[in-house]
């Protein structure tokens, strides 16, 4: 995955349908006050912070430390290492379903922000301390 460096702006400006776009707009705040960093766009993804991973296997890759994306059908919000550990907040969490490193929430206004916030706010903590992926070397590239 790559940084496109378009507007992230202009894309979250487009995003439809509108509850979706409301939905970017609360996201790009929350990450940034958590994250402490801009955002940039990787395509359909809007990321904070960079990181190269190399898998046991040597299967590698470059990728935001933190990520969501506005899609039609859920923002999607992918943290690294996923969601194994978080059992106790997601249930806390409100509406939302996971996938392997994907959060899916189809309304922000019906989850507990501050619950979202602890969740996102650990995944970045771990992953810049280097226990964020077990099993997989985790190297920053945005200082």
């Amino acid at each position: 995955m790559q940084k496109t460096g378009g507007s992230v702006a202009a894309f979250v400006a487009g995003v439809t349908p509108a509850k979706r776009r409301r939905d970017a707009e609360t996201m790009l705040a929350l990450l940034s006050e958590i994250t402490g960093r801009e955002p940039e766009l990787w395509g359909t993804i809007i990321g904070f912070g960079s990181c190269h991973y190399v898998y046991p296997t040597g299967n590698e890759g470059d990728i935001p430390v933190t990520a969501f994306a506005p899609r039609k059908q859920a923002t999607t919000v992918y943290l690294i290492p996923g969601f194994a550990e978080r059992t106790q907040e997601l249930a806390r969490l409100g509406p939302h379903t996971t996938g392997a490193g994907c959060l899916y929430l189809k309304d922000l206004e019906a989850v507990d922000l501050e619950v979202l916030r602890g969740i996102i706010a650990e995944s970045e903590r771990a992953v810049r301390s280097g226990t964020g992926w077990e099993g997989v070397t985790v190297t920053l590239t945005d200082g």
